[in-house]
């Protein structure tokens, strides 16, 4: 959500800047804009609604000479997607980029109004510029006024500041928004991600929480929240710049749904013994210690904790509470001794999740699930496992799924073994079944044409119920959740035994109602509830195996086979499906799949 560049550099930033923020824009974004500091040492700017592409051909048709700058790309908060509110944001000669919400943005501005102050923008970023242009009048050196502006404020925020007649220097600052800053030689670069910075630099400085920092070409001072010099290590890190391509696909998330087999086989062997006989997780990973799991994340990720509530009840008869990071700290939950909290990110920046996990923080060992091993939640969190999912580019998370349910089904396993659930001949057919996955999911893949098929009969309904049973109830959620977010359909989840008490009210020749089924021991369940959807004109898309298509397929719409899998694994396979079946329903309605309206890839505020 909003990306943030600057960059102090040995040449023209604005063209090394607008290709930073195309790296950012899976970060989801409706305006874009850039500010530089020229030769004369003056500040300029420039600023678009929409793509990135209408920011590039307003800077051919006029250019924004400088070495020194900052940028920005805006998903709307406070204010509509316009070129007025679009960052960066500049009162006289002070400009900002800032991503997160300034609580207190309308005392401040009342405050400032009454000093004089002229606001022309419906944003709280203006209330920054506005606070640090009276710091300036009143005589302040920059980085006093943004030392002073900064303490004013309240709420989550990063933020870079560039200041007129001042072409070598930058101050940063983070509080509940991550910023990341690059070492370069003579050259220096701030971004709201590792990911933005590829590939000026792969060396990286994250600010701690609390932290601002004042940077020129040659040199780095970070000041904590206490206002004492810190020394914040430098860190070497991989950037993967071919994740940033599509690499012969026609978007990041076909690209990401196809690197499933790859990735999900590294997630699981990323955690079992080289034999593939045991595990290889942290010794401080005892099961037996816990009575309890409370699992929180947003999203996607609350999902997929869903899921495993399922599998660790069944397989390890471990008790599992499953909360939506949003609403967790608020109600003030007890947290009992002997639990472990689990807390799954893609990003580990996702400002919700992040929160709960400090709540819990004292009260509970906390484990975390994260796609980004240098992210707040992972550096927070005692411990953290990553998901080996690779950059997910794509705002609707396909692989950063399965890979969290792969390592979810490696814990459950891990769980049920030290609380002497499952026995070593059953542990080594689970585990069996875990390293034939990538091959699965392979056959799964090749199912894709049956499936875009029946995704042009989806993409026709204003409205889809989604229904499964025991573990496929979360995914019956999931699916749903994707077809809403690609391609605008309205749909919903259900728990099928669930129908009766009043979805089945909506059901009728309109209405897709896909069921996810595999021969499992709810299967008949599932089918006798497909019945009554057919009883009613109803249009089922069933999807199931082959003994399930023979025992159940008569009379459906339309039915989709799926390789045989054990039941534990089930849902991991039948994500494959209920992506696919979204991305070729967004396909026909010509939607924007890689950044849909509205959404953002990583959530960082409130």
């Amino acid at each position: 959500m909003c990306g943030i560049i600057g960059v102090l550099g040995q040449h023209e930033v604005a063209p090394i800047m607008v290709e930073a923020l195309k790296r950012l824009e899976y970060r989801g974004y409706d305006s874009a804009g850039i500010a530089t500091i020229d030769a004369t040492r003056r500040l300029n700017r420039r600023r678009a609604v929409g793509k990135l592409v209408n920011l590039s051909d307003l800077l051919v048709h006029d250019p924004l000479p400088g070495k020194s700058g900052i940028g920005h790309t805006r998903w709307a908060t406070h204010g509509a997607p316009t070129v007025d509110n679009a960052h960066p944001h500049r009162a006289g000669p002070v400009a900002v980029v800032h991503n997160g919400i300034i609580e207190n943005f309308r005392a401040l501005r009342t405050e400032l109004q009454a000093g004089g102050a002229e606001f022309r923008t419906e944003t709280d970023t203006e209330t920054i510029v506005a606070l640090a242009e009276s710091f300036l009048k009143q005589g302040l050196a920059p980085r006093d006024a943004a030392e002073q502006t900064i303490a004013r404020l309240e709420g989550a925020f990063a933020l870079c500041f560039l200041f007129d007649g001042e072409d070598d220097l930058l101050i940063a600052a983070r509080k509940g928004s991550p910023l990341a800053i690059g070492h370069g030689q003579g050259e220096m670069f701030v971004g709201s991600d590792a990911i933005a910075l590829a590939p000026l630099t792969n060396r990286i400085t994250y600010l701690n929480e609390g932290d601002w920092a004042v940077l020129t070409r040659n040199s780095l001072e970070i000041i904590d929240r206490e206002a004492r010099r810190a020394n914040r290590p430098i860190e070497t890190i991989r950037i993967d710049t071919a994740a940033m391509d599509k690499g012969g696909h026609k978007h990041f998330m076909a690209k990401e749904i196809a690197q499933q087999p790859t990735v999900v086989g590294e997630a699981v062997t990323g955690y079992l013994s080289a034999d593939g006989a045991g595990f290889a997780l942290p010794d401080s990973l005892d099961f037996s210690a816990f009575d309890r799991v409370s699992i929180i994340a947003c999203g996607t990720a609350y999902l997929a904790g869903f899921t495993s509530k399922y599998w660790f009840e069944q397989l390890a008869g471990l008790p599992v509470d499953i909360d939506i990071a949003s609403e967790f700290r608020y109600r003030e939950p007890p947290i009992p001794p002997r639990t472990l909290t689990l807390f799954l990110s893609q990003s580990g920046e996702t400002a919700d999740t992040l929160a709960a996990l400090r709540y819990c923080k004292d009260r509970s060992q906390v484990l975390a699930l994260t796609n980004v091993e240098t992210s707040s939640i992972a550096r927070e969190a005692d411990l953290n496992l990553p998901i080996h999912a690779g950059a997910e580019i794509g705002v609707a998370s396909t692989k950063a799924f399965t890979c969290k349910l792969a390592v979810l089904a490696v814990l459950a396993l891990k769980a049920a073994t030290d609380r002497g659930h499952l026995d070593d001949d059953a542990l080594q057919d689970h585990l069996s079944a875990l390293r034939g996955l990538p091959g699965l999911l392979n056959l799964a893949l090749d199912r894709a044409d049956a499936i875009a098929a029946a995704a042009k009969g989806v993409a026709t309904a204003q409205d889809v119920l989604f229904l499964g049973r025991g573990a496929m109830y979360p995914l019956a959620l999931e699916g749903a959740l994707k077809l809403k977010e690609i391609s605008y359909i309205h749909a919903e989840g259900y728990a099928s035994g669930e129908l009766k008490h009043g979805p089945i009210a909506l059901v009728d020749k309109t209405v897709p109602v896909i069921v996810l089924a595999p021969s499992d021991a709810l299967f008949d369940k599932t089918v006798s509830n497909m019945q009554e959807v057919m009883a009613r004109d109803g249009k089922v898309l069933l999807i199931t195996d082959a003994d399930g298509a023979r025992t159940a397929g008569q009379g459906t719409w339309n039915t989709l086979v799926m390789p045989d899998i054990p039941d534990f694994l089930a849902p991991i396979l039948y994500a494959i499906p209920a992506q696919l079946l979204a991305y070729h329903a967004a396909i026909a309605k010509g939607t924007d799949i890689d950044q849909p309206r509205n959404l953002a890839k990583s959530v960082t505020v409130e």
